[in-house]
């Protein structure tokens, strides 16, 4: 006789089906990145800006089915770019929320408070385009540079103007690990190319409070101004340097967003304003990431998008390649998938990040602002 107390058979076949569906998403689940970066205070433009761009990504993987069948979410904390903010929440999101990896933390102090804590060796969760061009940050391990470093930058910069017979440099720096790693790069290429620094004038870090930056480089009347100072703070430092009669061609580092900067001063005094280059431009249609960039962008425009978004967007795409290379998704598998890679090109920007110690890129170039706000380079 049938015991009355098995469950029907239906019962049976529904509950299995259930257990499968559920085994199924679980199988299933989102594929999770995070971002510790400043959404509110000076840098928030740039944390909102890297922010847009890795999103941008994110969205047409998730379009086209995802990885795998599994699509990326992307959760985020503001640090205001706080360091121990940035150690605490960095902390807090790989505990709640398990990502594979963590996308574009800004601030060279931000990223050295991490390496020196250890949370990213620890946890095996990778930094990939950590937002710094500091040599502290890309020899940190467990952190993956995609763009030049700033001694890059200043080095082919002081040897550019040096060909031009420009021999009196100032230097504006935020007084923190991100402008002493840039003082000490000028310091270098200035004797290297028989120049003179003949003002170096820091600002306090994470503020715009440049006045007495422009009262030095003013009486040191150089030849040129080079600002390796964040963006508010360069847009602040060009005004007040404006007003005080400086006369000097600024030259800004990569660190500046251009289009907030041309925003912030529009087209007539921005005309004039150089800067390097070190990442695709969107004045550069004959690259094929500028064009999918361009095109992603005119189908989900966003107010965040600026000149600093293509970090965030690169940074994505090359994370997206590693999830996709990787067999078993573990953030310590995709850390190793992009180091043990071969260069990545990217359509037209490519990226190694075989050799430890070093950014993934080497790519420096150099652009003006002509009439109207067009780039010239």
């Amino acid at each position: 006789m049938q015991s009355s107390h098995r469950p029907p058979a239906s019962l049976l076949m529904r509950a299995a089906g259930l257990a499968a569906l559920l085994l199924s998403q679980a199988a299933l689940a989102d594929i999770v990145v995070g971002q510790v970066a400043p959404f509110s205070g000076p840098q928030a433009v740039t944390g909102k800006a890297v922010h847009a761009g890795a999103q941008l990504w994110f969205d047409a993987v998730n379009a086209r089915g995802g990885i795998k069948g599994q699509r990326i979410r992307f959760v985020t904390r503001d640090d205001a770019q706080k360091p121990d903010q940035t150690v605490r929440l960095v902390k807090e999101l790989i505990e709640k929320e398990s990502p594979v990896a963590l996308l574009g933390t800004i601030g060279t102090t931000n990223l050295e408070a991490l390496a020196a804590d250890g949370v990213l060796v620890r946890t095996h969760v990778g930094m990939v385009g950590a937002i710094s061009g500091a040599a502290s940050v890309a020899n940190a391990d467990g952190m993956l540079v995609v763009k030049a470093s700033y001694h890059d930058e200043v080095n082919r910069l002081l040897g550019q103007l040096s060909h031009l017979g420009i021999r009196r440099v100032g230097l504006v720096y935020q007084d923190d690990g991100l402008g002493k790693d840039v003082l000490a790069g000028a310091q270098a290429a200035a004797g290297r190319f028989g120049m003179t620094l003949v003002a170096q004038a820091g600002y306090p870090r994470n503020t715009i409070e440049v006045g007495s930056a422009v009262n030095q480089i003013i009486t040191a009347a150089p030849e040129v101004v080079v600002l390796g100072a964040t963006t508010a703070a360069a847009i602040e430092f060009t005004r007040r340097y404006e007003v005080a009669g400086g006369h000097a061609l600024l030259y800004g580092m990569s660190i500046i967003d251009t289009d907030a900067l041309l925003k912030a001063l529009g087209t007539q005094r921005a005309r004039g304003y150089a800067f390097s280059i070190v990442l695709p431009q969107t004045s550069q249609p004959s690259l094929s990431i500028v064009r999918e960039y361009l095109a992603l962008q005119a189908a989900t425009p966003s107010p965040d998008l600026s000149a600093r978004s293509m970090e965030g967007f690169i940074a994505a795409k090359a994370l997206v390649t590693s999830l996709e290379k990787t067999q078993r998704i573990t953030p310590e598998a995709v850390t190793a998938t992009l180091r043990s890679s071969p260069p990545l090109d990217l359509g037209g920007y490519v990226l190694d990040f075989s050799t430890r110690g070093r950014g993934g890129s080497h790519y420096v170039n150099f652009g003006i602002f002509g009439i109207n706000g067009r780039i010239v380079q």
